[in-house]
């Protein structure tokens, strides 16, 4: 096994190398942002530049604008560069309106409350 010598700046474990480029942030609560990093500190708290939540329902998204957006690095699940040349998401995907995103959220969230609820009126059956 081979060690990184200086020249590798390419694995480098510092956000510095993402400084002024675009960034995707997974947040512990699962939202998506997207936005320049513009600062950070030595607790991954960032600053992100026209930020905005990409929600993704389905096949439906929407992109939220956020605007100038602080992140407690707490919250910080992961960070990744975007690659600008490169298609960010499916040609199946369909780009709808925030309002629409949000009848699509809550659609979702009641079937799954749904399913969960019949799951426990299920368990005396005792199908395992």
């Amino acid at each position: 096994m081979s060690w990184a010598g200086p020249d590798d700046i390419f694995l480098s474990t510092s956000l510095a190398t993402y400084l002024d480029k675009k960034l995707l942030v997974l947040l512990r609560d699962g939202r998506k942002l997207l936005g320049l990093l513009r600062s950070f500190d030595q607790f991954a708290n960032v600053v992100l530049e026209g930020a905005c939540e990409r929600v993704i329902v389905g096949d439906l998204y929407c992109d939220i604008p956020l605007g100038l957006y602080v992140i407690r690095g707490e919250n910080v699940v992961l960070i990744g560069e975007l690659d600008l040349e490169k298609e960010e998401l499916p040609s199946h995907m369909t780009a709808v309106s925030a309002a629409e995103i949000k009848r699509a959220q809550k659609a979702e969230r009641e079937a799954t409350d749904l399913k969960g609820s019949m799951r426990k009126r299920m368990e005396f059956l005792d199908f395992d």
